[in-house]
């Protein structure tokens, strides 16, 4: 196996939303990265595949909604470097119950930070999206600067950009060793590699690379349905007609989130998930004996009978996807704990496409050893118990 001759400054691990963004800033900032990919591109087997993500503004937490304010700025620059549209603004409308703790909690946030954002009673949702059924009680907070990313155009983009910028994409290999140190190696199934950093970012296959390593992060791999449902007069719940992205926040029947996004990508067929899953093993994704997910479809059935009497109550067509989600559902944004040249960026938990060109920039600055342009307190590994330098 020949090594790499020439020692590059970086080498991303894994190809999806997140390591393009990290190589795309790496490859901006003239260093020499090699972005290795296990399959070959374009790929359905991960997190980043797919036409479309909801981008918003709306969360609980302060520190999302700052950093998106840079996102829509990077994610703009990109557009415009690519030359095609990579986000549509629809609008984001969150429905809940108007006592939801949640709801609560991102209107405070979005008044915080300064976000244009409507409070709509039960009679201007009916009045402003009248094929939305509401049931007593619920009201709705529209964030105008929610939207669609068209998410494998994005990733066309990102890829394209890289090599553009003089980087390396290299599909079809997998990592199957790591060996720290100055330089790290990585060794692929078809060649070895050499870098002063290594940024891990491969989504369910995290642990497998850090293992080795000597720590294990709390990650769990789910499998979500993706459900599209048939419009029954086609448009009625499209862009054309000005429906938004949605997001239900502890609606009936589902105990967790349901989003939507217009129909678009499919002609006559709208986007509605819940927003879990259930454990599967990234290895076996597609054998059928793993989770149907029967169960999530059939809340979803219930939601869409109930709030979207436009929609056939039956999915029209079913996709899979992955999350690897941390159990607070916050992002690891850190350095391994005993080889500083090894970044690690895991547990996007299903949200982390929107705020991916800033989680790259700060990615970027971590294998570079620049000071962090935002606070990563929320998102260092130490937040979860075991994992410090007594357990390597």
């Amino acid at each position: 196996m020949a090594a790499q001759k020439e020692l590059c400054d970086a080498i991303v691990i894994g190809a999806g939303i997140q390591g393009c963004f990290t190589a795309y800033h790496l490859a901006k900032h003239r260093k020499r990265v090699i972005l290795l990919e296990q399959f070959f591109l374009p790929h359905s087997r991960g997190s980043s595949h797919g036409q479309s993500r909801i981008i918003r503004r709306a969360y609980p937490e302060d520190f999302y909604t700052q950093m998106m304010d840079e996102c829509y700025q990077i994610w703009a620059q990109l557009e415009h470097e690519a030359g095609t549209q990579l986000h549509r603004q629809t609008g984001l409308l969150l429905l809940g119950m108007k006592e939801n703790p949640e709801l609560k909690t991102i209107q405070a946030t979005l008044s915080r930070q300064g976000v244009e954002h409507q409070c709509l009673s039960a009679e201007e949702l009916k009045h402003r999206f009248p094929n939305v059924r509401l049931a007593r009680g619920e009201v709705g907070i529209l964030d105008k600067s929610g939207g669609v990313l068209y998410a494998d155009k994005a990733l066309r983009a990102l890829q394209d950009a890289v090599r553009r910028l003089g980087g390396q994409v290299c599909d079809g290999e997998k990592a199957m060793e790591i060996k720290p140190g100055r330089p790290v190696t990585v060794k692929t199934t078809s060649r070895s590699y050499q870098a002063k950093s290594l940024i891990i970012t491969a989504g369910p296959w995290t642990n497998r690379l850090l293992r080795p390593l000597g720590i294990e992060l709390p990650l769990q791999t789910l499998r979500i349905n993706v459900c599209y449902w048939r419009e029954k007069v086609p448009g009625s719940y499209g862009v054309s007609q000005a429906f938004p992205c949605f997001l239900g926040l502890g609606l009936s029947p589902a105990p967790r989130h349901i989003y939507g996004l217009p129909s678009g990508e499919y002609p006559g067929l709208m986007k509605v998930c819940y927003h879990h899953g259930n454990s599967v093993d990234p290895e076996e994704r597609d054998c059928p004996g793993a989770f149907s997910g029967v169960q999530d479809v059939q809340i979803l059935g219930r939601f869409v009978r109930d709030h979207l009497p436009d929609l056939e109550p039956q999915p029209a067509l079913l996709e899979r996807c992955l999350y690897t989600n941390t159990p607070d559902e916050h992002f690891i944004l850190d350095r391994h704990p005993k080889y500083d040249n090894i970044v690690i960026g895991a547990g996007f938990s299903g949200h982390g496409f929107k705020l991916s060109p800033v989680v790259g920039k700060i990615l970027y600055e971590l294998s570079m050893k620049l000071t962090p342009s935002h606070d990563l307190t929320p998102f260092r590994m130490s937040r979860f118990p075991g994992l410090g330098k007594a357990h390597l």
